[in-house]
């Protein structure tokens, strides 16, 4: 007996010792759903990493960060990562999906068409990329010019959320799930989904520094093995309550906005990819946005091998099964 116990001790001395610690920054919102699961249930853990998941206020910061080295990952609209590599010259590479952002275009309640909010005030997180090049484009599809509105920088989803509530000079923003959910409850007015309004998008997925990942290809591909297991994990019916209760827990949610936020997480449409998957037809439409709005590239997009390499992914799969 005393043989077995000192075994024991032994084996969980060696599990611990073999955690590779982490950082991995992201957004305060429901797409960061799998990687509190996947900490809180230990799913990192259990793939020989020790992950401290820490949130931004803004993809500035997230950018800086990554560019610095103060973290190896990030979670965020992949459209930042394309960004760091045109305007930063910082060699990045995006290694998985997550989600085709969920957002919807909010305003306030009393403008009643998007053509209203000339001579209005739109609220961003970075006025060049990702939501604030979705916003750009839903704006000028509705006759409302660059020229026509002022846009304003105030930072991430849940930023631009309570900047709407608290000052309703503020007249419209990109929203995603928990605070779109809650926006709706507050009297904000959704104009309709991105997705459905300018095609598929490929929103939040990890990038990292590719000089970072190649040094550290086994411990990137045992990342998102985490990665897949946890977002499995997220979207099970059986773990509803025990996720939402998370969401309830992280973000300070009333259970019911936690409860309808799982449910648009885990609807296949309109939520979290299927095990982190990206989306490259949706990765097409970011560098199109981008070579529109911003004039990237002479208005012509890229191939989108220059920003993605998926074989960090691939091998993760094996691992974990498909």
């Amino acid at each position: 007996m005393i043989r077995l116990l000192l075994l024991g001790l032994v084996l969980v001395s060696n599990l611990a010792a073999a955690q590779t610690p982490v950082r991995t920054k992201v957004f305060p919102g429901a797409q960061a759903l799998p990687l509190i699961a996947g900490v809180q249930q230990g799913i990192f853990e259990r793939h020989g990493i020790k992950l401290d998941l820490q949130f931004t206020t803004s993809s500035q910061e997230l950018r800086d960060g990554l560019a610095s080295g103060d973290f190896q990952v990030v979670h965020s609209a992949v459209d930042n990562a394309v960004a760091m590599v045109e305007m930063a010259k910082h060699d990045v590479v995006i290694v998985t999906g997550g989600d085709s952002s969920m957002n919807e275009f909010f305003v306030q309640p009393e403008v009643k068409s998007i053509a209203d909010l000339k001579g209005r005030t739109v609220i961003v997180d970075a006025p060049n990329t990702a939501y604030a090049l979705q916003a750009k484009k839903i704006l000028r599809m509705n006759g409302v010019n660059d020229s026509d509105y002022t846009l304003k920088e105030v930072g991430g989803t849940l930023f631009r959320y309570r900047a709407m509530r608290e000052d309703k000079t503020n007249a419209a923003s990109m929203l995603n799930p928990p605070f779109s959910v809650d926006a709706t409850a507050s009297g904000l007015k959704s104009m309709g989904r991105a997705v459905d309004l300018i095609g598929p998008y490929q929103a939040t997925g990890a990038f990292v520094l590719r000089k970072w990942a190649s040094a550290n290809r086994d411990l990137l591909e045992r990342y998102i093995a985490a990665q897949i297991e946890s977002t499995r994990w997220a979207v099970t019916p059986a773990n509803k309550d025990a996720a939402a209760g998370m969401l309830v827990e992280r973000f300070k949610l009333q259970p019911a906005v936690a409860a309808r936020t799982w449910e648009l997480l885990a609807d296949p449409k309109f939520g979290l990819a299927k095990d982190a998957k990206f989306d490259e037809a949706g990765f097409r439409n970011v560098l199109s946005l981008r070579a529109e709005i911003e004039g990237s590239w002479g208005g012509k997009a890229p191939s989108a091998e220059r920003y993605v390499d998926l074989s960090y992914y691939e091998k993760a799969t094996h691992r974990v099964g498909h």
